[in-house]
């Protein structure tokens, strides 16, 4: 799959960090994923991939914006902080726990409710909406990106 791109769905909390934030700041570590799942996810991106830019946790919860990985996957630098609220004593520099990567913007989209991402055929099937789920990173298949982009286009 060299040379491929591959294609992301990424949560956060718009009073926390949301689109317009990436925005203003151009480039942010994606901290704070202290799921394993989600971690081996971040652990498979690559420089160039694609992301939807996801805002949970907000009335509604949706689709904001898209963003580019822009770094590989390293080690997320707050797990070793012991001010921060994502620190994890178990996780040593030699041997690191959590990874993050380096996300900037790259298109905002009209936002797209997740009551509307539930009626688009081709997310019938997607992480996302199945039942349970509450990881905060995800793979989409390449139908399930588009769809949701044309949705916010």
């Amino acid at each position: 799959m060299v040379g491929l791109v591959a294609y992301w769905l990424m949560k956060s909390e718009p009073d926390v960090f949301g689109y317009e934030d990436l925005v203003r700041v151009k480039r942010e570590g994606w901290d704070g994923v202290r799921n394993y799942q989600a971690r081996n996810f971040i652990r498979q991106m690559s420089k160039g991939d694609l992301a939807i830019f996801y805002h949970s946790n907000a009335t509604p919860p949706g689709a904001a914006g898209i963003c580019r990985i822009v770094s590989r996957p390293e080690p997320d630098p707050t797990q070793f902080d012991p001010t921060s609220k994502y620190y994890d004593p178990k996780s040593t520099a030699a041997e690191p726990r959590w990874d993050w990567v380096v996300v900037a913007p790259k298109k905002r989209l009209n936002f797209v409710p997740l009551d509307t991402l539930r009626e688009i055929p081709e997310l019938v099937d997607c992480r996302l909406l199945a039942k349970g789920n509450r990881l905060s990173v995800m793979p989409l298949t390449d139908a399930e990106f588009d769809a949701i982009v044309d949705a916010g286009s």
